[in-house]
């Protein structure tokens, strides 16, 4: 019978241990939503400053946010990459400007 209880119990904790740990990552998950946003959004800057760059042939300073957002932006000439960063969310967006034109009136 005392083997019985030990058993269950061990079950029952580490059940318990498991079902506190996902809930601590949804947790976790759901609080990072605004950081999240900033991170998009950021990374969007990133993008449309590279291609302002490119297409106006300026050399205008990279954006700085007052939210603490950050980005990091490439352009090989064929591609744009950018990463934006807030908290410790990364997000990213890449276009392709291969052949483009430049539609803007100079």
């Amino acid at each position: 019978m005392l083997l019985t209880v030990l058993v269950l119990g061990g079950s029952i904790l580490a059940a318990s241990t498991v079902a506190g740990y996902l809930t601590l990552l949804k947790i976790r998950t759901s609080s990072d939503v605004a950081n999240s946003g900033k991170a998009v959004f950021a990374a969007d800057t990133g993008i449309e400053w590279e291609l302002y760059k490119a297409f106006k042939k300026s050399d205008y300073p990279q954006p700085l946010f007052s939210n603490g957002a950050t980005f990091d932006s490439s352009n090989d000439g064929e591609n744009i990459k950018s990463v934006g960063e807030s908290g410790n969310v990364f997000r990213a967006f890449e276009i392709g400007i291969a052949g483009a034109a430049n539609p803007l009136p100079e």
